[in-house]
């Protein structure tokens, strides 16, 4: 019984040989190119703590990677794909910190190994003070929305987890999020539908706010909240949308009117102002400068037949001052960006922390550049109000929606330039001197498996400092439930702004 054990043993060894000496480069053919990788990680730029970039050799039943670090270690991977162990991916970066990876791939086609060009993974020195990303993921659908759902991913590895999915309420919209300077300590949306509801949660707990008023045009949607955690500024939008009859474009979502609103959390008041709710003009996406004494906000002039005269409709970027302690708006707008003077729509402004920069999206017209491909990003620098496109991070595709790090070196955006269809996120940095990095997609584990098998688009991305604890089973029956907070609008707002 013995000699039998052994020579199960003996043979068992040989054939485990046998498979790691087939599954290891042996004479590779040299190439004179990089290898064709998926995604393309090749020259990034990626901070410490970032899950591993895996990803595989387009073509190949089996790859060999090999990652040395500049200041020292080593990474080596045979399989399928290059797939790291998250605990030596992170101490290799964490080794590197400022430095660079080299990257060296073999790969097995058609039974021969090949040997391509190194790259270079750049390991940034600035620190990502992030937990992670929130999202929401939708289908790419057009009259009805289905399955939705806001996420958050750990981006130290690949841990994904609901916030709140719409099928727990009867499949309503899940509409823009947003978190107070990434701490979603305070933390609100939006839900249309049938049990259509504004949820505002603080350290204090969640309501659940009706914001339709007399006084305004509807429910506040485009949230994004003061530095000071009181206030939450808010548009309110009329939308419609409707289909183009060519192949190249698909669908215009569009505003009929807009106005902009300010809630107050602590009083449960809208406050507005004339300069900001006029019949001519629609304002939409206001956003606070981090000083909390202006708001940026994109506005177009406003047109009766909205359908015929879609593509007149173009936005510039303005501002108005506000005071925090009296609630009160400025007397008067001041244009920023004048992207109609260039035959253009500037919307989305999003101003990073430290005050530097002003980041917006151009398109040729409307307000909703996600279906654009021509969809570009812009940085102003606000200190000179010198504009620029981003050339290092757009692509041909619809590169939109963005929101900054709280450190102001990093973004995360939406981009279809994978295939035009689906809104992806990736990532990128801006160093001292304002230049801008290549940027990468949103690491997988298996990447080329899960975005192929990935049927929903990724939108309104935000940096969150940790995870946002909401309770989704009570959230769900307090939806359900129809019991709203009722807002009202701060009396004088219509006079006062006038004599200011």
């Amino acid at each position: 019984m013995k000699k039998i054990t052994l020579k199960i043993f003996v043979a068992l060894t040989v054939l485990m040989l046998l498979w790691a000496c087939g599954n290891s480069p042996k004479n590779p053919v040299a190439e004179a190119s990089l290898p064709p990788i998926y995604p393309d990680y090749a020259d990034v730029t990626v901070p410490v703590g970032i899950a591993p970039l895996n990803f595989e050799v387009t073509g190949a039943d089996r790859v060999d990677v090999t990652v040395t670090g500049e200041d020292g270690g080593q990474l080596h991977v045979n399989g399928r794909l290059a797939d790291f162990p998250v605990d030596k991916w992170r101490k290799l970066l964490e080794a590197n910190k400022g430095k660079s990876l080299t990257v060296t791939v073999n790969a097995r086609s058609d039974g021969k190994w090949h040997a391509y060009k190194d790259f270079k993974i750049n390991v940034s020195p600035y620190e990502l003070d992030a937990w992670g990303l929130t999202y929401r993921r939708i289908a790419p659908g057009y009259e009805k929305w289905g399955r939705m759902g806001l996420y958050q991913r750990q981006l130290s590895d690949f841990t994904e987890s609901p916030i709140l999915e719409n099928s727990s309420f009867e499949n309503g919209c899940l509409n823009c999020h947003s978190s107070w300077r990434t701490n979603p300590d305070r933390f609100v949306f939006h839900i249309r539908g049938t049990h259509g509801a504004t949820l505002v949660q603080t350290e204090k707990g969640r309501e659940w706010l009706n914001t339709k008023t007399d006084q305004t045009l509807g429910t506040c949607v485009y949230p994004y909240w003061h530095p000071s955690g009181r206030f939450v500024a808010f548009s309110t939008n009329t939308t419609r949308q409707v289909f183009h009859a060519i192949n190249s474009e698909r669908i215009e979502v569009f505003d009929y009117e807009s106005d902009l609103q300010i809630y107050d959390v602590e009083t449960h008041e809208l406050l507005l102002s004339p300069l900001v709710k006029t019949p001519d003009w629609m304002e939409s996406y206001p956003v606070f400068s981090p000083d909390g004494k202006t708001i940026y906000f994109c506005t177009s002039r406003q047109y009766d037949n909205i359908k015929e005269n879609y593509k007149n409709i173009k936005y510039n970027i303005c501002s108005i001052s506000f005071d925090a302690e009296s609630g009160q708006f400025g007397d008067h707008v001041d244009t920023l960006f004048n992207a109609v003077r260039m035959g253009k729509s500037a919307v989305h402004p999003r101003p990073s922390y430290d005050g530097r920069y002003l980041m917006f999206t151009i398109c040729d017209y409307g307000c909703f550049p996600i279906w654009h491909n021509e969809s570009e990003q812009w940085l102003m620098d606000l200190a000179t109000g010198e504009s620029r496109p981003i050339d290092e991070a757009n692509s041909p595709k619809a590169d939109s929606y963005h929101n900054w790090s709280l450190d102001s070196h990093w973004f995360v955006f939406t981009s279809r330039r994978e295939n035009g269809l689906f809104s992806l996120l990736y990532l990128a940095s801006v160093d001292d001197e304002g230049h801008v990095s290549k940027p990468f997609l949103l690491p997988q584990k298996d990447p080329r498996r899960y975005y192929s098998n990935l049927m929903f688009s990724y939108n309104t991305p935000d940096f969150s400092i940790h995870k946002v604890n909401l309770n989704r089973r009570a959230s769900s029956r307090e939806i359900l439930s129809d019991e709203r907070v009722k807002l009202t609008v701060k009396p004088g707002w219509d006079t006062a702004s006038k004599d200011d």
